[in-house]
């Protein structure tokens, strides 16, 4: 997880606005989820990729609702540790394995935007679950990244060097998720599918990214969310 301090967190909330979106956070108290009527067709990458109910039942959610408002997005399935990226229109571009952080957990360490990445204990590296207007950027290093939410220093970046004792490369070419967990917290891809699918979506324009939840049902956090659009 890098970041650069070339820019505000007032900007991500007025970029949310400017889209007419605002940052949903996972809400633990319960709350109903909005049916999501089925849309023929739109699943079908989904069912070719083997992904989970969760990530169908939310693509029908956020299609059927409208709720990415004419903007690409991403569904990140943290249980299956996938990531899926989808046109403006719902149609899959694209998906592929993700490494995640290294806890499980669905929220942020509070005061995080004034922590360094070293001061982070084991358990703060988490990925949070959440709806997040993504835009495309870059960290210290020059190296292009897509913002999920830039005051908690969270990004969807390219696989690149790191401790070989991680084993990063193999626990993304790995059959299951079970060892996907281990980055700081950003969502972390092969290179040459951030390079073929999530520049070309994501990597110019703004766009919405949904990571599921894994301590709540998703149809609770999708219910939330569009009790707090009334």
């Amino acid at each position: 997880m890098l970041f650069t301090g070339q820019r505000l967190h007032a900007c991500i909330v007025h970029v949310a606005l400017l889209v007419g979106a605002a940052l949903f956070p996972v809400m633990s108290s319960a709350a109903p989820a909005m049916a999501a009527e089925p849309l023929d067709g739109l699943d079908t990458g989904l069912a070719l990729e083997s992904a989970s109910d969760d990530a169908r039942h939310a693509l029908q959610w956020i299609v059927g609702l409208g709720d990415n408002q004419g903007l690409p997005f991403v569904i990140v399935d943290k249980k299956g540790a996938r990531i899926f990226v989808f046109a403006a229109d719902g149609r899959l571009r694209g998906a592929s394995a993700a490494l995640l952080g290294l806890t499980p957990g669905d929220h942020s360490v509070p005061g995080i935007e004034q922590r360094s990445v070293a001061s982070l204990r084991v358990d703060e590296r988490t990925t949070p679950a959440g709806r997040f207007v993504s835009e495309p950027g870059h960290n210290l290093q020059g190296e292009a990244i897509v913002w999920i939410d830039y005051a908690a220093k969270l990004a969807i970046h390219r696989l690149r060097p790191a401790d070989p004792k991680e084993r990063r490369a193999e626990r993304l070419g790995s059959a299951t998720p079970d060892d996907n967990r281990i980055s700081i917290g950003c969502v972390v891809v092969p290179a040459d599918f951030y390079d073929a699918v999530v520049a070309p979506v994501l990597g110019r324009s703004y766009g919405v990214v949904y990571v599921l939840p894994e301590t709540q049902p998703v149809r609770r956090m999708l219910g939330a969310m569009a009790l707090s659009q009334r």
